[in-house]
């Protein structure tokens, strides 16, 4: 394989991919789902199928990524509210985007984009932070614990 040639799914994982099937989940979900169906080549589609059923899993680990940040963000606000913090830390955020920049450029991936997606978890954070301190401001008993 050459620098020029990207990487295809059966050149780099030696176990073969399993034959995406379009049962679907409980919850509806058809990884099979797709507008082009019956206009590709079978095996495109069967190829197609299989780098989407990568995809799937890696957006479900990212959610749960994703919950267990802000599990740990929700800690972090009852901690400052109960001692009567900002819901922001400028500083903390600058750094962080910096951090996160030079990672996202060591993974080869547009820094830009990792700075939109860091920025947007930070405004995210900050409302449940800001949510967190009125509730402790509004319940006595919340200022106690968390």
């Amino acid at each position: 394989m050459s620098e020029t040639q990207p990487a295809r799914a059966e050149d780099t994982d030696p176990t073969p991919a399993a034959e995406p099937t379009s049962d679907g989940d409980a919850d509806g979900y058809d990884p099979a789902a797709s507008s082009l169906q019956g206009a590709v080549d079978p095996a495109v589609m069967r190829e197609l199928l299989a780098v989407r059923s990568s995809i799937d899993n890696i957006d479900a680990t990212l959610v749960f990524l994703l919950a267990e940040r802000f599990k740990a963000t929700q800690r972090v606000g009852h901690l400052k509210a109960r001692h009567r913090l900002p819901a922001g830390d400028p500083g903390r955020e600058k750094a962080q985007i910096a951090r996160l920049r030079r990672l996202a450029e060591e993974a080869q991936l547009d820094p830009a984009f990792a700075e939109k997606f860091l920025n947007f978890i930070i405004s995210e954070v900050i409302r449940h932070h800001e949510a967190i301190s009125q509730s402790h401001q509004h319940d006595p008993a919340q200022q106690q614990h968390p």
